[in-house]
Parts: structure tokens; sequence; C-alpha cells
């Protein structure tokens, strides 16, 4: 193990100058002196990332692309499902992506914390601009973060700031180190007492060594010493010699690093050796955060768009569940009571009812289950064939199981837990048959009517092609790709995740025979934004118009 020489950064911190590290001492010109009062939240202390108590945090997490799919938000319930004490949310601040508005950040750290998650939030813009660009990119994303200050003050113990995703300045050592240090700076001198995080260069997979050449200069300026180097590792540094030699690099010179991005397909990118990357992380009690979630380039998921945590994919399986993966090696942090001394499980869920069934979704409901310290949250399994299969994870006794198929029957089953990671026995289980879809006395149209990259405008035009006038009604949907419900008129929304349904206004709930209703909307989108592909009435599926 060579945990020892993170602890003895003072003494070896002369090693830099022969490891290529320039002649920075790194963080122990920061370090605790004995006695000295727990810091505001996370902080590094000789060159390890600490909670405000003083115990070791290590982050073994998953990178999350919430900017481009707002509206998903079950991706945090089920990404702690699988083990991660961390999730790196991508945020966009308008210079290429969102903005990501105050109120959804807010919300995005309230689910981080419901689902006891350390929320890394990360500025996407940032990513591959040119050196030219770079001190512009990085500034701008610094004034994102300060326009924010409101929403992450008093988060210190839950979120830590990437400051900006893969910038340039590669070539020029200064397009990249001065940048990095002004927007250090610029945070700091606005009052930020954030653990900050400071991606490499050059897609963040620093092709020519600057950021480990220069890390101790960055890592002096920042004059709270509060700051973790990220290295994404990809296609440079991929053989076993040269991920080990780069890190090792960090750790005997006493900086702060983890892995913040990695796993790609080979034909891609390579063969890069994730399986060394996590067990030097490991080894070296270094954090690591895998990408992706879902989204591109191999993600955690096999399927892009659905978020269906039963489907990973193989480089998921491994990241997730092999000798080095999350499962094994991930704790949980003690701000959320992670790393007690509590072995009693709660107790067993009550048996649950489902109710609001439709063609593709169900709602689950329980009696709560009860512990001696207290339930955190829930695991809902599908349960066949002597099998179970995650189907969804819940901070309170009641959940929305979207993704079904039309006319087939489930039976699901509850688990808790707490917040030491202990679960209770099952729940007794419950059995349900989704409804057949069905076609009705309807047809829907929908288009957009303005689209400005990170929103856009839709109308809805619900016509009645049946014999008799339709005295109220229920419209149902789904979006695909992210997009998210803000604002509509003719109609009052309810959405979770990407399933929407929509009951009517006043005005709009009677539609005579041959009539039709109008509604419009002001939504949020991703990257895409695909039409919904079919819409029903009354659980009812109608024609396209």
């Amino acid at each position: 193990m060579r945990r020892s020489t993170r602890t003895l950064g003072v003494l070896l911190a002369g090693l830099a100058t022969l490891l290529g590290l320039g002649g920075g001492l790194g963080p122990a010109a920061h370090a605790e002196e004995p006695g000295t009062p727990a810091a505001p939240g996370l902080h590094i202390s000789g060159g390890r990332l600490l909670e405000a108590n003083g115990n070791d945090f290590v982050m073994r997490g998953i990178n999350h692309p919430h900017t481009w799919y707002q509206g998903e938000t079950q991706s945090f319930a089920d990404i702690k499902a699988t083990g991660a004490n961390t999730v790196r949310v991508v945020l966009g601040s308008g210079q290429r992506w969102g903005p990501n508005s105050p109120a959804d950040v807010a919300n995005v750290i309230g689910l981080c914390k419901a689902n006891r998650l350390i929320c890394v939030l990360e500025v996407h813009d940032t990513t591959g601009y040119g050196e030219e660009a770079a001190a512009a990119s990085l500034d701008q994303a610094a004034d994102y973060w300060i326009g924010l200050k409101d929403v992450l003050d008093g988060e210190e113990d839950y979120v830590i700031i990437n400051i900006g995703n893969e910038p340039w300045g590669n070539t020029d050592p200064e397009g990249w180190t001065g940048p990095t240090i002004a927007a250090v700076q610029k945070l700091r001198d606005a009052g930020f007492a954030h653990t900050l995080m400071v991606d490499a260069p050059n897609w963040g997979q620093d092709w020519q060594g600057v950021m480990r050449a220069n890390a101790p200069d960055v890592y002096e300026a920042d004059p709270t010493g509060n700051l973790i180097f990220s290295i994404h590792m990809y296609s440079v540094y991929d053989t076993a010699e040269e991920i080990t030699d780069y890190l090792n690099a960090f750790v005997d010179a006493g900086l702060p690093i983890l892995i913040g991005e990695f796993g790609a397909p080979a034909d891609q990118w390579g063969d890069p050796d994730e399986d060394t990357m996590m067990a030097t992380a490991e080894e070296l009690d270094l954090g690591y955060l895998g990408w992706s979630w879902s989204g591109n380039t191999d993600p955690i998921l096999d399927m892009v768009l659905d978020f269906d945590p039963s489907r990973v994919s193989e480089w998921g399986e491994r990241f997730l569940h092999g000798p080095h993966g999350i499962a094994e090696t991930a704790r949980e942090a003690t701000v959320f009571g992670g790393g007690t001394d509590d072995t009693e499980a709660p107790t067993a869920p009550g048996t649950p009812v489902a109710t609001a069934v439709t063609a593709v979704s169900a709602t689950l409901s329980w009696p709560a289950a009860t512990d001696n310290v207290g339930v955190t949250g829930y695991d809902v399994v599908r349960v066949g064939d002597g099998t179970e299969t995650p189907a969804a994870a819940s901070a309170t006794n009641q959940v929305t199981v979207t993704g079904l198929t039309a006319g087939t029957t489930y039976t699901f089953a509850v688990y808790a837990r707490d917040a030491a990671g202990n679960r209770s026995a099952r729940s007794d289980t419950v059995t349900l048959t989704t409804h057949e879809i069905t076609t009705g006395d309807c047809s829907v149209g929908y288009r957009v009517v303005g689209d400005w990259g990170s929103g856009f405008q839709g109308e809805i035009v619900i016509r009645n092609t049946g014999t008799a006038a339709l005295d109220g009604w229920t419209l149902g949907f789904a979006f695909t790709g992210g997009q998210t419900i803000t604002n509509m008129w003719g109609g009052t929304p309810s959405q979770s995740g990407g399933t929407v349904s929509v009951t009517p206004a006043d005005w709009t709930r009677t539609i005579p025979a041959g009539g039709s209703v109008t509604l419009g909307f002001l939504g949020s989108r991703g990257s895409s934004n695909p039409a919904p592909a079919s819409f029903s009435l009354n659980g009812s599926l109608c024609a396209a118009a």
C-alpha cells in the first residue's frame, strides 16, 4: 500500500523535482497543524480529501449528464443503488449548454443529499476550447459559479465545485496554468470555501504532462489549499506502467488527485486499462468517477436514453461489480451516517400496494420500515423465476416504476436501508398487470412552435374523433430527450422522469364530438428535442394527427 506516502507529504515533497512536478511543496504548505479546528466541510489536508470531522473520504462515483437530460431525476437514486458515494453532475453555464438555473442546481443538490451522494458539480462548456479561448471560458465558468453562490453557500459538507471540464491550454503550459489560477483565485475572492476540482488540459488527459509539471504552482496559488486535481484517463495514460507512474507522481509529491473520468470502447479510444486504473486508485486510496451513467461513448448503462438501471453494459459490469469496482470499494460519507458502528438492519417494509397502473408505469407505496437510527431509503426490485432485478430506488415509501411493457404481469418487492448501509429483509410481494394499449376515439397533433437551444415552446392539439362529447380526460405521453415542461396553459402537467400526465383546465375539460382543444407549453431541453412517439387519452392510444 502507498497510503503512508500521502500522509508523509511534507517529507516526500522534495521528490517532486525528480518526478517532474517542479519545486513546489504541494499541500504540505497548507497541511493542518495538530489541534487545528475542523474545516467547514470537505477539505484537503496533507494531500488527502477529508470530511469536516477529519475522516478520509475517497470518491467512488459516476458521472451523470444532467444538463442534457434535466427531466430525468430518477438516476440519482439509481446511481446510489449501485453503491456509489459520489455523483459528478454535468451542468451548462450558457456558453454552449444550459444554463442550468439556480433552481435546477438547488434541486440537484437536494437530490444528491436525499440519496446520500456527495455532489461534484461541473461546468461542461469549457470542453475543448482552443488555447486563446481557454482563459475566457474558465473565467466565464467562474462567473457562473459566483451567480450560484446563494445556492452553494452552506453546502460545503456535500458539494465539490469542478470549475470547468477539460479546458484546452495544452501546448503552452501558461495556457492552462494562468487561466486555472485566475479562476481559482476569483472564486476564493468571492468567498467560496468549497473544495475546488481542477481538470487537466486537453480534454482532461494532460497529453504533454502540463498539469503534472505545473500542479504545484496551481496548488500554491490557492490561499486555502482546498483544491484537488482531476485526470481523465482514456487514451493517453492507458497502460499499467503509465497509469501507476502518473498517479504515483502526484501521490509522492503530496498533491491531491483523482481519476475524474474513465471508461470507453476499445475501438474508439485504443484499449485503456480501466481495471488497472481502479486497482491503482484502490491501492493509493484515490477517488475515481466512471463515465458515464448514460449518454455517449459506451455508457455504464447499455442503452443511451432510457436510463434503465437493470440494463448494464459490459464496461458497467466491470466498473460496478469488478474486484476493484464501486460495490467492493465504496464507503459512504460519514455526513450521511456512513462508517458508523451501526450493524442493526431496518425492519422489513410493509406489503406494497400498486396504484395508478398504466400501460407503461405503476405507482408503488408501502408501510414504512423502522430502524434504530433511521431509514434513509428503499430499493424496489422486480421478482421472477427465483431472481431479483433492481427496478427503482426512493428516499420515501412511494415510487413510480416506469419503462414497463403493456399487458404484462410484474411482481415487485421492497427493501429498506439505513445510513450505515444495512439492508432489511425483503417485504412481501405485490403483483400487477399493466394495461393493454387500446385505440381510442382520439387523435393528437404535436409540434414545436419555437426552439432556442436550451428551451422550446410546444403545442398539443387533442381531437375527439368519437360520436359523444368527452367530459374530463387525462393525456399521457413520454419525452425521450430529457425534456421537462416548465409551464403549461390549457392543462396541468405532472412529470416523473420523461413520463408526462396532463389533466384539463376548466375551459378545456369538455371536448365535443368532432371538436378539439389546444394546449401550449414551455419546456427545457437537452442536446436533442425529439417529439413523443405516441399519446394516450384516458389510457387509450390516440392516432397521430
